[in-house]
């Protein structure tokens, strides 16, 4: 028998640098024997020109063969690009290297985007699509290739220049949502906080082991160190940022984006969109309606209606998208402005909003993020509290915590946007956050994030508890999906400095924490009262914390007050009913919610739920004709800084 050797490749044989090679040279068989055939991924980065809404061209094969060259630049000795008549870009990459995955590919597709674009001006907006998949035993080149190459496809669909991995290698997990596995998590996370580590210090205590001492003083520590950055918050929050000066020059066009799920936004859109059109801009304003809907519905002919009618006003329906972060990517093809809002169905900036985020931008940053109040809070107790806990929010904790840690973050509406920086990061529906998940690359980029509590846009409280348990647990399953994802990669950049990743530790890292060792405090009194038989809290040092952790609650409730919205700041009993709220259950019940989104995240289960909206409500944003004008917020720091004062 003849044994005849196997087809190499020149990745058998590594040469000094990346070259470019043909595609056949990326997807030939490779040696089962070597090492190295097990280290490597296939990579595809799919650049396209969208033409209309639905369609869209590649550039000539002879651009796509300079990027390769251009692309070896990037590429460590032995790997490999080639050019494919597809008019995308193939390569084989080493996979020892973390680098290699996500992280690099996300470079290499910026640097790509940025050599496609100097290549083949059209004028147009570019979206690119990135994908990769391993070789294994399992999965040879080719098969490599085609997965990457769907992979591709689907970073493509989503517009958000992500890659992502297919393959035979990927797991997919689709655990059954129901009735019962949400309440046994509820379960786990209240009785299991509390019993589970009160029968682990019973066991440890019978082999001899007494842990109550050390996490006597965890808890001291955890108790104090969150207290003390409220109260840090709290204080650097009554100095309010200044204002940027006018820029000398003219207002530039800007783009309003408007992004909404019509079956449950339906209520609320026309009403936002008449007052987007007759918004207050010195400039141009382009306004921008990105809706997905999986049913037609007559509330579209009127959209179309509206379209005809304000010059303003593009409605654009984007037919494949799941998310909301589809419909702000798709919408950044057709925007023309310097700068980009982007807003929710049911905002409604203040008049001026965008002249002064103008002058953010103009100054220098990137993204600045403004204030948000519910005009809806006469309609129920619960709208009363979100509608305080949202000044504890934008008007306390955003712009305390941005002054704080030297950042702030993108809240996913009233936030704007620098143009370019914006369709460099996109927004990422494979996250339940995509606004703190563009937030923090947006940091890891060198970005610049501002909070302005001065800038105002009004909007509407969930109706009931089963509608704001549901959107809290989104919001905090996201920011679990931010944390692993971001928290390590951030605290490597070196350009971020110490006082920011101190706040990236807390923001990301103890905010996660904080809601299980909070309950270490029930386990610990029962240990200690089966222990000892009786309890003896006399120690002066738990009194002074308890004390501490218990007067930073409504302290932050104070703050709000005095630096809250006028439309909300003029009714005092919606602050008092707040501070009574979050001393009985309002508190525990946000960090109950923390803890069961840490078990969906563990579980698999990443089910988006919109929060329903409707047009019921009889709150108005203080812009409306028929509001008091006298509740209109400053727009001018110095009068933001009388009411701090």
């Amino acid at each position: 028998m003849t044994l005849h050797a196997a087809t190499r490749t020149p990745f058998d044989h590594p040469i000094t640098t990346g070259s470019v090679v043909e595609s056949d040279d990326i997807t030939a068989p490779v040696s089962r024997l070597t090492q190295v055939a097990r280290r490597r991924i296939v990579a595809v980065i799919d650049p396209v020109w969208p033409e209309g809404e639905d369609d869209h061209s590649r550039a000539p094969l002879p651009v796509v063969e300079r990027a390769a060259e251009l692309l070896t630049a990037r590429l460590q000795p032995g790997e490999l690009v080639s050019a494919t008549p597809e008019g995308r870009l193939l390569l084989q990459l080493r996979r020892e290297d973390r680098a290699a995955r996500p992280v690099r590919l996300q470079e290499m597709a910026y640097f790509a985007l940025e050599v496609l674009d100097r290549l083949h001006r059209t004028g147009g907006f570019a979206d690119l699509g990135v994908g990769w998949a391993p070789i294994t035993r399992q999965q040879d080149p080719t098969a490599a290739a085609e997965a990457a190459t769907e992979a591709a496809s689907e970073s493509l669909r989503q517009r958000d220049l992500q890659p992502r991995q297919d393959g035979a290698h990927v797991k997919s997990r689709n655990p059954r949502i129901s009735w019962f596995s949400a309440s046994r998590q509820v379960v786990w996370a209240t009785l299991g906080s509390v019993f589970v580590p009160f029968l682990l210090m019973v066991g440890l205590y019978r082999l001899g082991i007494d842990v109550s001492g050390p996490l006597y003083w965890t808890l001291v520590g955890a108790l104090s160190l969150t207290a003390l950055t409220i109260w840090a918050e709290v204080s650097h929050a009554f100095t309010p940022p200044r204002v940027p000066p006018a820029p000398e020059q003219d207002a530039p066009q800007a783009t309003a984006i408007i992004a909404a799920y019509l079956p449950n936004e339906a209520d609320t859109i026309e009403e936002t969109l008449e007052h987007f059109v007759h918004h207050d801009y010195s400039g141009d304003l382009q306004v921008v309606l990105a809706y997905n809907s999986p049913v037609p519905l007559p509330v579209e002919e009127r959209l179309a209606a509206l379209d005809r009618a304000h010059e303003r006003l593009t409605v654009l329906k984007v037919e494949d998208s799941t998310s909301k972060a589809q419909n702000v990517n798709s919408a950044l093809r057709i925007a023309t402005g310097e700068f980009v809002g982007i807003f929710d169905a049911d905002h409604h900036p203040a008049d001026g909003s965008f002249d002064r985020a103008w002058r953010w931008i103009a100054a220098g940053h990137d993204v600045v993020q403004g204030h948000c109040v519910i005009r809806n809070g006469d309609d129920s107790a619960l709208a009363k509290l979100v509608a305080v806990e949202f000044e504890q929010i934008y008007a306390v904790a955003h712009p305390g915590r941005a002054a704080f840690s030297g950042f702030g973050i993108f809240g996913g509406s009233n936030g704007y946007w620098r143009a370019t920086a914006l369709e460099r990061i996109r927004l990422r529906g494979s996250f339940l956050t995509e606004d703190i998940e563009a937030s923090m690359r947006t940091l890891g980029a060198g970005g610049s994030l501002v909070s302005d509590p001065g800038l105002v846009s009004y909007e509407l409280a969930p109706e009931n508890v089963r509608s704001l348990w549901k959107q809290r647990l989104r919001w905090a399953q996201g920011w679990f999906q931010v944390s692993v994802r971001h928290l390590w990669t951030l605290l490597k950049r070196p350009h971020l400095t110490l006082r920011q990743k101190v706040g990236l530790v807390y923001l990301l890292g103890w905010r996660e924490v904080y809601p299980w060792v909070s309950m270490f405090a029930w386990p610990l009194l029962m240990f200690l009262a089966w222990r000892d038989g009786g309890l003896r809290m006399t120690s002066p040092l738990f009194v002074l914390i308890t004390l501490f952790v218990t007067v930073s609650g409504p302290l932050q409730t104070l703050a709000a007050y005095r630096l809250a919205a006028p439309a909300i700041r003029r009714h005092r009993s919606w602050f008092m009913w707040s501070c009574l709220a979050n001393l009985l259950v309002y508190t525990e019940a946000k960090n109950l919610v923390n803890r069961v989104a840490h078990l969906k995240q563990l579980r698999g289960e990443h089910q988006w739920v919109v929060t329903p909206r409707t047009a019921a409500s009889h709150g108005s944003s203080p812009t409306d004709p028929d509001s008091d004008p006298t509740d209109s917020d400053p727009t001018d720091s110095d009068q933001r800084m009388e009411v701090a004062a």
